[in-house]
């Protein structure tokens, strides 16, 4: 049985493939922003590992809790699901960063920096990322400012990167389509249920099909994608921009990682 940590797993999606994956007999811990969310998914979902609490919009926070998962041993799995859609123009993390930016982009940059590499790393995207600025435009200057779509391209380049990088991961990304969730809203047209099953499949499955590396997937299958996120120059551009806005470099190998 494997042993998977979620972000955003409160609700929607992360939770749901939280459930689905302890029914299958896996441990699964879980991430809340705060105390009262931690509370109210350990009512709801049985026979969780732990449920950590971190806030991802600050990047104080975002490295506190890869402190508390290193602590917690090592993980087969990590899947970085939590993220915001639609934020205030005036919202900003504790460090100044936009919403969007700070949780759907940095957070899971420093996570991935951070914790000890798990054998499978898997990013949820959004079929958005097409209309993405892969010139990353928004991540430069003194002043950053992504879009949505920006920055769910940005999970893209990230999953590339890892997967070009770190060969013993097996890094995937997951489009889980427009699903009625809370983000998603009551009128989300796609299957709510497909919505967490690839994620759920790329985290623990046997399936030769599952066992990839650099895959962007969309209901188990996997689909077309802005390919510019396999250009390396942009992956490389990418990392050096996210280093400069949280102070954190990507570690290349394990012996950069313990130097860290």
């Amino acid at each position: 049985m494997a042993r998977i940590f979620i972000t955003g797993s409160a609700d929607g999606l992360g939770r749901m493939a939280a459930g689905a994956l302890i029914g299958q007999g896996h441990t699964v811990t879980l991430h809340a922003r705060n105390e009262d969310r931690a509370r109210e998914v350990s009512a709801k979902v049985r026979g969780t590992e732990a449920v950590l609490i971190a806030d991802l919009s600050s990047m104080e926070e975002t490295k506190k809790l890869a402190a508390d998962v290193n602590g917690m041993g090592s993980f087969d799995a990590i899947i970085h699901n939590a993220g915001v859609y639609q934020v205030p123009g005036n919202a900003f993390g504790a460090e100044g960063l936009p919403l969007v930016l700070a949780v759907n982009t940095i957070a899971p940059y420093i996570l991935t920096c951070l914790i000890h590499p798990p054998q499978r790393s898997i990013y949820l995207t959004s079929g958005m990322h097409s209309q993405g600025d892969p010139r990353l435009q928004g991540l430069q200057g003194d002043k950053p400012r992504v879009s949505y779509s920006d920055s769910k391209l940005h999970d893209v380049i990230l999953c590339k990167a890892v997967a070009r990088k770190w060969p013993q991961v097996f890094s995937n990304a997951v489009d889980p389509g427009w699903v009625p969730t809370r983000m998603g809203g009551p009128g989300a047209p796609d299957d709510l249920e497909k919505g967490y099953q690839t994620q759920v499949w790329l985290a623990v499955s046997d399936d030769k099909n599952a066992r990839v590396s650099g895959g962007y997937f969309h209901h188990k299958r996997e689909a077309r994608y802005l390919t510019a996120a396999d250009d390396i120059a942009i992956q490389e551009k990418f990392l050096v921009l996210c280093e400069q806005i949280s102070g954190i470099r990507f570690p290349v190998d394990q012996a950069q990682r313990k130097g860290l």
